[in-house]
């Protein structure tokens, strides 16, 4: 069953396991989220609804905003977010969905925003090499150096490395591991790091990953006679 939420990140931690061994982990504060639009495939085409999450003045929205909100009948939210949810036809606006949406072993995936850096150059963007500091290398030695040939291909190919904005991208880790869910402190704890500074907005919903176990029995194969003495 698909299942989704909005949350912030509050910070690391580490915990311990029964046999005492330390498991990094990161608090989110997931929910409460309200159910602000429902979209149906008769009228949309699809089936999805729209999640709000964290309280705000109204007159920290814009008047679009705002009056979507009343529409619904719900509180001013700060941040709204679609998800197509199996589940979503049996939602209705105004329902509210807590922490509880998840539990300790699911597989997660987690998008977020990454921390920005700001104007970066090819090393530490990109780990580039820098020039050789002997030898008169001049006052070059951290930048790009050659992007391509005058003559052929007389361009810069796509997707070559230079300076540029680093980090405050769209980032989804996949397959992490729920390890705990309270519902009352609206918390759910993910083994290992997710993206973003402290206090930002993160997704979660189900791991799009898909890991069989491998079974241990063996298919038995039936060797037919004839064609075996024919091999010989």
């Amino acid at each position: 069953m698909k299942k989704a939420i909005i949350g912030k990140k509050v910070g690391m931690s580490q915990i311990f396991d029964e046999s005492g061994h330390v498991i990094p982990v990161t608090v989110i504060e997931a929910g409460p989220c309200v159910v602000v639009q429902k979209k149906t495939v008769e009228k949309d085409g699809y089936s999805a609804v729209q999640l709000g999450f964290e309280d705000v003045k109204e007159s920290k929205l814009s008047k679009p905003e705002s009056g979507h909100l009343k529409k619904a009948g719900v509180d001013p939210k700060k941040h709204l977010k679609e998800f197509r949810l199996e589940s979503a036809e049996s939602m209705n606006v105004g329902d509210v969905l807590q922490a509880n949406v998840f539990e300790a072993g699911d597989r997660i995936d987690v998008t977020g925003t990454s921390k920005g850096h700001g104007y970066q150059g090819v090393i530490k963007r990109w780990n580039a090499q820098r020039t050789p500091m002997a030898h008169g290398g001049g006052p070059v030695h951290r930048h790009a150096g050659s992007m391509g040939s005058s003559s052929d291909p007389s361009r810069i190919f796509k997707g070559k490395i230079g300076a540029g904005q680093m980090g405050n991208e769209q980032v989804t880790i996949e397959n992490l591991e729920v390890i705990q869910v309270d519902p009352e402190l609206n918390m759910i704890v993910i083994r290992g790091a997710i993206p973003g500074p402290k206090g930002g907005i993160v997704y979660l919903k189900n791991t799009v990953k898909n890991f069989k176990e491998k079974g241990l029995a063996t298919t038995r194969t039936t060797v037919n006679p004839q064609k075996a003495s024919a091999r010989r």
